[in-house]
């Protein structure tokens, strides 16, 4: 990997990736760089970064902290630990560190790792889950698993009169007509410092006036990487954006619904699997066999992969007919409308650059690894570690299925010779329309996600518990008509995940 480009000044002061990082190496930058902060980082059961602020008063106790990290209240930070045992110790992931953007005094933030008190990891610890999952989806395959995020979100700020927007018709739309490209780059630039891989950002269909106010959607999309690291650049992501809101005195939401009429946000994940230096998805320009197995694995739990990705009543208000949020259980390729879809991925035999660029030399590019299946239900209110375990655990689920290609057969949404997308068909089975449907779909498969010793049964009773407590079954009904009482719950939920 080369370090020449990378954005972040660990990797271009230590020249060396960050997977690579020690804890000699974390001090060395420390000591010749005047940081005079580190803080500890870890996700609590709310999928909110918290922080545990460390003042470095000499190398001794830096070395120390650095290698037995710290004590927290794991009660106050995971609804199922009682609080007569809750100690719990959070260790320091080296190859997690950045410099804090927004802090006074310059400052390392480094995320932890959770442990019991044997020393053992905390098994429901959200970085530990994910281990546990890729684990046991490399054991049964030998193939690696990559992901990563599309982060959907509101800006909302002051309206500008100045070169107004057309109403729901934001899409890659540029200033002057889109009014907050500033602030998304801006947050761009601390996310690639902070180590995240984006891909791309822009602004999103989203777009209209509110009481006053301008609701702008935009769009960060990541760089597939390693299971667990595409975890950990979400959260820090999500971090970076809303703080970086109330430094410019505005506010964002990732919330799946904020008003009726308009765009919803979702957090659609992108997946892709390697094998011997090869994306597993895609051969000859055509689908593979095991492509359809992941498929298969997506949509077969998917009912109860929105108890991790749909975690809020507000999800469903989202997932509703005729719109790009899917609700039938099935798959397409292009097709925006599908559950999981296969984007397009350059398997074309034209060279299209040279097309473009008369003058460009005549050559071949391998764009295999270009090839994603795309999961399209999932917003930000989604616990993000938990989610892409499940879709992990859901993946080894599609290869262990023996009727999986008939299934993904089966399931495949295309597009009829009228060239209407016939996701919407009633044939299909249905996602959950509440949390409590979730609820009642992730009891009946739990033992999918149980079988490998990934989630543990008190992790998945404590999901059924606080999905219930919703008490959402027929909210959609109840609330029809009644405009204010929606509103009420998005403000409830506006700052969800």
């Amino acid at each position: 990997m080369t370090t020449k480009l990378n954005a972040n000044p660990l990797v271009q002061y230590l020249q060396k990736p960050a997977g690579d990082f020690t804890k000699a190496d974390i001090i060395k930058f420390i000591e010749n760089n005047g940081i005079q902060m580190v803080n500890f980082r870890y996700a609590g059961h709310d999928g909110r970064l918290k922080t545990l602020h460390l003042m470095i008063s000499d190398f001794d106790y830096l070395d120390t902290f650095l290698s037995s990290g710290e004590r927290v209240d794991g009660s106050s930070l995971f609804a199922n630990i009682e609080a007569g045992s809750s100690d719990l110790y959070v260790i320091p992931r080296f190859a997690t560190a950045f410099i804090n953007p927004f802090a006074e005094v310059p400052t390392i933030d480094i995320l932890c790792a959770y442990f019991n008190k044997d020393g053992n990891p905390f098994a429901d610890a959200p970085e530990y889950l994910l281990c546990k999952a890729h684990r046991a989806l490399h054991d049964a395959t030998g193939m690696t698993f990559e992901a990563m995020g599309e982060l959907e979100y509101y800006v909302i700020g002051p309206v500008d009169e100045l070169f107004a927007a057309t109403d729901q018709r934001g899409y890659h739309e540029s200033e002057p007509f889109c009014k907050w490209t500033h602030f998304r780059t801006a947050a761009m630039r601390a996310i690639t410092q902070a180590g995240g891989l984006i891909k791309y950002g822009h602004s999103e269909v989203g777009n209209f006036t509110l009481n006053g106010q301008l609701y702008e959607q935009n769009e960060i999309e990541f760089i597939p990487t390693r299971l667990e690291n595409a975890a950990d650049q979400l959260m820090i992501a999500k971090w970076i954006i809303r703080t970086m809101a109330h430094r410019y005195g505005i506010t964002v939401t990732f919330a799946p619904k904020i008003t009726l009429g308009k765009a919803g946000s979702g957090m659609h994940i992108h997946t892709r699997l390697w094998k011997d230096g090869r994306n597993v998805l895609i051969e000859n320009g055509r689908l593979t066999d095991a492509a359809k197995h992941v498929i298969a694995g997506y949509l077969s739990l998917a009912p109860s992969l929105t108890a991790f990705g749909n975690t809020n009543p507000t999800s469903y208000f989202r997932l509703v007919p005729n719109q790009e949020a899917p609700t039938n259980i099935c798959w397409g390729d292009r097709n925006r409308a599908a559950l999981v879809r296969v984007p397009l991925g350059w398997s074309v035999e034209v060279n299209m650059s040279k097309v473009a660029n008369p003058l460009e030399p005549v050559r071949k590019i391998d764009f295999s690894p270009k090839q994603t299946v795309e999961f399209r239900c999932s917003d930000g209110s989604a616990d993000i570690y938990q989610l892409l375990a499940g879709l992990a655990v859901a993946v080894r689920h599609g290869f262990e299925m023996e009727d999986a290609l008939s299934y993904a057969n089966h399931t495949y949404a295309g597009i009829t010779g009228s060239g209407k997308q016939d996701a919407d068909t009633p044939t299909f089975a249905h996602l959950p329309a509440s949390c409590a449907e979730s609820a009642d779909a992730l009891e009946e498969q739990r033992t999918a996600y149980e079988r490998y010793g990934v989630f543990s049964p008190g992790m998945i009773d404590g999901i059924l518990t606080k999905l219930r407590a919703f008490n959402d079954r027929k909210l959609r009904q109840e609330i029809t008509g009644h405009p204010d009482r929606m509103q009420e719950l998005i403000r409830l939920y506006f700052h969800c995940g």
